[in-house]
């Protein structure tokens, strides 16, 4: 825990908190300042708000004042006689004028041009005045006999009362208007010499500290306020700057994303139309259409760049799907699909590239499962990659499980769970972010873009579907991807074949074969 006053070693925070060392610095860079230019040992913006309080609660009270006065002196004339209690009664209201007087010109000046150290020594003063001369009605040559001490008692206390109340954001000021009224009334009752007295001297001297205290806890409670205030205004302040930071960071973010389409979409031909030149003269060469190779390296030399021309014309159309997927502007071109039959496709179009890896796959799939509204293209895609990345990181002699199925709420669900090597949890949102690679993945020899599985997750969130990657390591993964019930076509029960006798007058008369197809069309539900 800090010392108070000592001002934190920032070396010592993380390097991940560098946003608090900022905020850290410069918040004591700021008390440094506050100390120095200070004349209470606060911030000379809490100064001023303290010597505002301080007016404002004067003015609101100046009425109270001013019958308390008023019933003082009246009750006063009673031992002392008229004309010193009327003269005694003139002198506070002209101290108390003033006081007023000099709150509203502190109120109507702008904080620019008030001297806190110059109006706080103005209110105390004045303070003190105004203790001077309760205090002069209240002591015993005045008139008041030995048997008034009860009444000088209860005067005191509401005078010292009203008075912490009111100056309490000044604790001096609160001080020299209590003080003096407090020590002539205990040093009064001393003086008296009698037990009873010396009760309660001891009574106002407690008074006096309890009124003390109170208003010292009154005003650090106010000093909390506008610290917390202030706190607050710095953070809502830090906010703004962070949100328009943000905003900024947000329209060139999009800028560069609109560029990047751009580049994209023009490059697009540049890029392909060398690349079919290369591909189609490469694969002339490696079959030898017009005659065989002088030199038999050429031939291999000639495989070597087609199948790298093949590699960067894949690698070519990820890079675009994922830019017009990020971009909004991959359309689904929706028919009903047989998720068992693309799934078997993708199967079979692999399985060579498998056997040969000595790889055993299983197909494990639900009977008489429904077509779906989807697009063929993406679901064969989303297939596609998932098949490779399980082939791609399963080793020798391992074994790759294709299912499909029902899930529970009634859609379908297709799951690719291999033997591989398995990601570690802490790399699975690396490995679905784009061009993200796991450790097994930069270890393993045939190193891909790292696209495969966040076209398949973007393809998947198109469709309204979840994707969920679980992984331990060395003992394989899973990917199962779902598709919502809205995206299962159910057929329509059959039509039953009406009477001649009450076809609607009309109504065209369908034939046999005509009504047999019709009981044959499917209903689905495709978010209509």
């Amino acid at each position: 825990m800090p010392i108070p006053g000592e001002q934190p070693d920032l070396t010592a925070l993380p390097p991940q908190t560098s946003p608090v060392k900022r905020r850290l610095a410069a918040q004591h860079v700021r008390e440094a300042r506050d100390r120095l230019t200070s004349t209470s040992g606060t911030r000379p913006a809490f100064d001023y708000e303290l010597l505002r309080q301080f007016a404002q609660n004067r003015l609101s009270a100046s009425l109270v004042i001013l019958l308390l006065v008023a019933t003082i002196g009246f009750l006063s004339s009673l031992w002392t006689g008229a004309l010193t209690a009327g003269a005694w009664t003139a002198s506070v209201l002209v101290i108390h004028a003033v006081i007023i007087t000099k709150c509203r010109q502190f109120l109507e000046l702008p904080m620019s041009e008030v001297s806190a150290q110059t109006w706080r020594m103005r209110f105390i003063m004045l303070d003190l005045f105004y203790g001077l001369a309760w205090m002069f009605i209240l002591i015993h040559p005045i008139g008041i006999d030995e048997t008034s001490g009860t009444f000088m008692l209860f005067v005191m206390l509401l005078v010292v009362a009203v008075s912490s109340m009111l100056a309490s954001s000044l604790p001096m000021a609160s001080f020299a208007a209590t003080f003096p009224i407090t020590a002539a009334i205990t040093l009064n009752f001393v003086l008296q010499g009698t037990l009873r007295d010396y009760i309660l001297a001891g009574m106002a001297a407690s008074a006096q500290g309890y009124f003390a205290v109170l208003a010292y806890r009154l005003y650090s409670t106010t000093l909390a306020t506008l610290e917390a205030r202030a706190e607050k205004d710095a953070l809502i302040g830090e906010l703004e700057q962070a949100k328009a930071i943000s905003d900024e960071a947000r329209r060139r973010a999009e800028a560069a994303n609109i560029s990047k389409s751009r580049f994209l979409a023009q490059m697009s031909h540049e890029l392909r139309t060398p690349l079919n030149a290369i591909l189609g003269f490469s694969e002339v060469m490696k079959t030898e259409v017009f005659g065989a190779h002088a030199v038999p390296a050429y031939k291999e030399y000639s495989a070597d760049i087609h199948n790298s021309g093949v590699h960067l014309l894949g690698l070519i159309n990820e890079i675009l799907d994922l830019s017009r997927i990020e971009a909004g502007r991959y359309e689904l071109n929706e028919e009903s699909v047989s998720l068992v039959g693309i799934v078997e496709d993708c199967h079979h179009l692999l399985k060579l590239r498998a056997t040969s890896r000595g790889i055993i796959m299983h197909e494990v799939f639900e009977p008489s499962m429904p077509r779906l509204w989807a697009d063929e293209r993406a679901i064969r895609q989303i297939c596609l990659n998932l098949l490779s990345n399980a082939i791609k990181f399963t080793p020798q002699g391992g074994e790759i499980w294709l299912k499909v199925g029902w899930t529970a709420s009634g859609g379908q669900y297709m799951s690719v769970k291999d033997t591989g090597a398995g990601i570690p949890e802490e790399e699975i949102p690396i490995v679905l972010a784009s061009f993200g690679q796991g450790s097994n993945s930069i270890k393993s020899a045939e190193q891909g873009a790292g696209l495969g599985l966040p076209i398949a997750k973007s393809l998947v969130d198109l469709h309204g579907g979840t994707f969920v990657l679980r992984s331990k390591l060395r003992i394989g993964t899973e990917v199962v991807v779902t598709f919502p019930p809205e995206r299962v076509v159910a057929a329509m029960a059959p039509m039953s074949e009406p009477s001649p006798s009450i076809t609607p007058p009309g109504e065209p008369v369908l034939s046999p074969e005509e009504r047999s197809r019709l009981s044959r069309r499917p209903l689905f539900r495709a978010g209509t």
